[in-house]
């Protein structure tokens, strides 16, 4: 039986096979065989002519980036006035410690001396400084305004970006 069941399947596998086969499929490969010998004449549009490339010149180079943050008004910024005083004293001779950014010293210890508090800053090269109340540290004209136990207090002059200048207060702390 199970011979029978079999050869019944794979008889109607090959009718079936047979049925699917295309009675014009000899006149669809005389066809195809005569495009291969003479393909003919294919019409194809003309290519348009390349385009001229002409360079424009960027003329707002020296504009803000619009990338960048707007600076603020000259009302919002202390020290823009009309009759803003503060400019840095560039005819003042400069400090040892203002050849330095204020990120590149290191408040090492204060201490106090018949009352008066000074500052022990040492440089980038290891040497320490000892510094007083309206002494000058860091590139941005700093003023030691105030010293503490564990910190000196700094007024430094910046630029504000529109020609004019600017106080800023900062701080240099000892390290834990």
């Amino acid at each position: 039986m199970k011979h029978w069941l079999t050869r019944v399947a794979l008889l109607a596998l090959l009718l079936a096979l047979g049925a699917c086969r295309d009675a014009n499929l000899p006149a669809l490969e005389r066809e195809l065989e005569a495009m291969r010998v003479d393909p003919g004449e294919v019409d194809l549009e003309p290519v348009p002519p390349m385009p001229t490339y002409t360079s424009v010149d960027y003329q707002f180079a020296d504009e803000r980036s619009p990338f960048q943050a707007r600076p603020p008004e000259p009302e919002e910024l202390p020290g823009m006035g009309a009759d803003s005083n503060v400019a840095p004293d560039e005819s003042r001779p400069k400090d040892p410690l203002e050849a330095y950014d204020l990120s590149q010293l290191e408040l090492v210890g204060t201490l106090t001396v018949g009352g008066q508090p000074s500052a022990l800053v040492q440089s980038p090269e290891g040497q320490v400084h000892r510094l007083r109340t309206g002494d000058h540290m860091g590139s941005d004209f700093g003023r030691i305004i105030g010293i503490t136990e564990s910190s000196v207090q700094l007024v430094e002059i910046v630029p504000t970006g529109r020609g004019g200048w600017t106080e800023r207060s900062t701080r240099l702390t000892l390290k834990d």
